[in-house]
């Protein structure tokens, strides 16, 4: 969203238009774009001519990402050009002497995916840029993946994940001494920086393309499957298992049945309606597994089939959700929460970790660690003390997950995990499922399930509880108004329970980066964090507690989610 002037802006606005329309490529853009000019005395034309060029979508530290459509606010063929070309100045700027560099292409299946990724392709070979496109639409881990395979300079993955089916993305990745993590700054700025300069030069007709980017062969695919194979092979007690996948219309189905083949565990019985990648995701609402329904099929068929868990992939497939049988709820079916699978996945890590460290140096744990950002549960800390491992909470999203010193793995809430470093530097969905997997099958062995893994992991570690709160909004300054009336009048209390502590990361707090985050330590060992959504035009809440029982629990997680919503309609 934008707070773009229309009545002010309008004659800039028709004539950025005109100037795009003379470069756009795309038919479709093109025909948006001679409508709205020939209507440009209209209201409503000024306002979405405002909409599309009142405003640049920025790059940032996640790439760009962003609704379909003409004009510098939306994705499209001109701004990825734009982006491409920027990438390569970038690179090119970061090469050695006499050694080109390379960038590895990805793509998923959503709308004109595949035909950002051949632009791009052809931008980065006429820059005179070693180019590899991905053989077909793939997971996004596979792209994180090659980047390390063929020692890429760079990877480039076109995907929206899980948002709206009108949206696509473009997310840049770092090989060499990043090893393939997401772009961190400054790398972004100054990416960004050249590409804001490619814009105002103008035309991307005049950008030098090429044909000769090369074409990989399924053997990065081959490698990715061997690797994320061997996270978890099968053992006999997986023999009989049963179980729901669904790829929620997205990619992520022949690559994880390659792999859970690979792994030796039984086939699933599929979500067949959502199996096969669509970008107009029909059965769903919102292809995300965390969003209310988006599971719905999932369940009703694990019903059907009395399977013993179901396993989720959003639609680019780097992101795992899990449900579980629960008489208690209706439908009999319950959704993991995300820091419900992390801290299982988490605590399978460390146990491993703590193993292998133990029968090579026992004096050596500092090199170990666990990571998780900050909005994730506190509970990833005990398993780490527990098994004198080091720890680091940081900054949301894994291009700061990954870079944490040791780290075997990391999570965060937002059901992303990264149970294999050396393989992808990203959160990967399927080498989480197969991860799963193998702790469903170790349970099983022991004549229990994954509800019965959550108690024993209980009685281990403790009783945590997490919840969030979310408020959208129409416009974005709306975020910053709540935002600052907290800074300035930060509450001493969230209903009954008191604030001992607040941080603010904009000034900088426990060496992490600077950070629009607030984070308030409570009486109790409660915490609540408000952040702006990275990807959405949302504010954002995290409540986590622990208590002596799950009941105990369960009632300081309700209060402090009642405090916190009496504090937000205060200050909204």
């Amino acid at each position: 969203m934008n707070n773009a002037d229309t009545s002010a802006t309008a004659p800039s606005n028709l004539s950025a238009a005109q100037a795009w329309l003379a470069q756009d490529p795309d038919p479709e853009t093109r025909h948006e774009l001679e409508d709205l000019i020939a209507r440009a005395d209209e209201p409503a034309a000024q306002a979405a001519l405002a909409d599309r060029f009142g405003t640049r979508l920025a790059f940032g530290t996640a790439g760009l990402r962003g609704e379909l459509g003409a004009g510098t606010n939306r994705m499209n063929r001109v701004l990825v050009a734009q982006a491409a070309a920027g990438l390569a100045a970038y690179l090119a700027d970061k090469g050695n002497l006499g050694e080109a560099p390379s960038v590895v292409i990805g793509y998923d299946g959503r709308r004109n995916s595949a035909r950002f990724a051949l632009d791009s392709a052809e931008i980065f070979a006429g820059a005179g840029l070693r180019a590899i496109l991905l053989p077909r639409m793939l997971p996004t881990p596979v792209l994180a993946f090659a980047v390390r395979y063929f020692h890429a300079s760079a990877g480039v993955m076109v995907t929206a994940s899980h948002n709206p089916p009108n949206d696509n993305g473009y997310k840049v990745y770092l090989g060499g001494d990043d090893h393939g993590s997401q772009i961190v700054p400054p790398a972004d700025g100054e990416i960004a920086a050249h590409i804001d300069r490619i814009s105002a030069e103008g035309d991307i007709t005049r950008l030098p393309r090429h044909l000769g980017y090369e074409r990989a062969g399924d053997d990065v695919v081959d490698a990715y499957v061997a690797a994320t194979a061997a996270v978890s092979p099968a053992p006999e007690s997986a023999a009989e298992m049963r179980w729901v996948y669904t790829a929620m219309h997205g990619v992520g189905w022949e690559t994880t049945a390659r792999v859970v083949a690979a792994a030796g565990y039984p086939a699933p019985t599929v979500v067949s309606e959502q199996i096969d990648p669509d970008p107009a995701f029909p059965t769903v609402s919102f292809p995300n597994p965390e969003e209310p329904g988006a599971m719905d099929l999932a369940l009703a068929t694990a019903q059907k089939s009395d399977a013993e868990f179901v396993l989720a992939n959003d639609p680019d497939a780097d992101r795992l959700a899990v449900a579980i049988p629960d008489s208690r709820v209706d439908g009999g079916w319950r959704r993991l929460s995300g820091n419900e699978v992390g801290l299982l996945l988490g605590w399978r890590a460390a146990r491993l970790a703590a193993t292998a460290r133990d029968n090579t140096s026992p004096t050596s744990s500092a090199d170990v660690s666990l990571s998780c950002s900050l909005v994730s549960s506190p509970g990833l800390e005990v398993i780490a003390d527990h098994y004198g491992l080091d720890f680091f909470a940081t900054l949301t999203g894994f291009k700061w997950i990954s870079r944490a010193p040791g780290m075997v793995y990391g999570f965060e809430e937002a059901l992303g995990y990264l149970v294999n470093p050396e393989t992808v530097r990203d959160k990967d969905g399927i080498s989480a499922a197969v991860a799963l997997l193998g702790l469903a099958a170790e349970a099983r062995g022991r004549g229990t399930t994954l509800s019965g893994l959550l108690t024993e992991f209980e009685q281990t570690f403790g009783y945590f509880a997490s919840d969030q709160i979310s408020v959208r909004v129409d416009e974005l300054s709306t975020i910053d108004t709540i935002m600052t009336v907290l800074r300035e009048n930060q509450p001493d209390r969230f209903g009954t329970v008191k604030v001992k502590r607040v941080d603010d990361l904009l000034t900088g707090v426990d060496g992490l980066p600077s950070g629009n985050v607030l984070r308030f330590w409570l009486k109790g060992g409660s915490r609540l964090i408000v952040r702006p959504s990275g990807t959405e035009p949302k504010l954002k809440l995290y409540l986590d507690v622990r208590g002596s029982s799950a009941s105990d629990a369960a009632e300081r997680l309700a209060a402090l989610s009642d405090g916190a919503r009496e504090v937000l309609s205060a200050v909204s």
